[in-house]
């Protein structure tokens, strides 16, 4: 999943999340997908982003998912004899591979 600005969505991505109101009303649902007239009325809402499934948008300056997990890697390269490390090492990096939705 991606978080990414109302004006960079795109026909046919689909919600990863709900999309809210500034006073928590649920404007759609999670698995919505998103139309012109949708992404348009988002807009005049000033809702300023939404959370979309997979991981459409390059970002510049964004690492790409594997540089991202070499990144994990070589943060907890000293400290491989801890299991209590080891488990959050492992939950991060899970964590990683399910925001971009592989």
């Amino acid at each position: 999943m991606q978080k990414i600005l109302t004006a960079q969505a795109t026909e046919g991505m689909v919600l990863a999340r709900e999309v809210e109101a500034p006073d928590g009303r649920v404007l759609c649902g999670k698995g919505t997908p998103l139309t012109a007239s949708l992404i348009l009325r988002l807009q005049k809402m000033d809702i300023p982003s939404v959370t979309v499934d997979g991981h459409p948008l390059e970002v510049a300056g964004e690492l790409s998912l594997k540089e991202e997990l070499q990144a994990i890697e070589a943060r907890f390269s000293r400290v491989t004899g801890m299991p209590p490390l080891m488990y959050i090492k492992k939950k991060i990096m899970e964590r990683a591979v399910a925001a971009r939705g592989v």
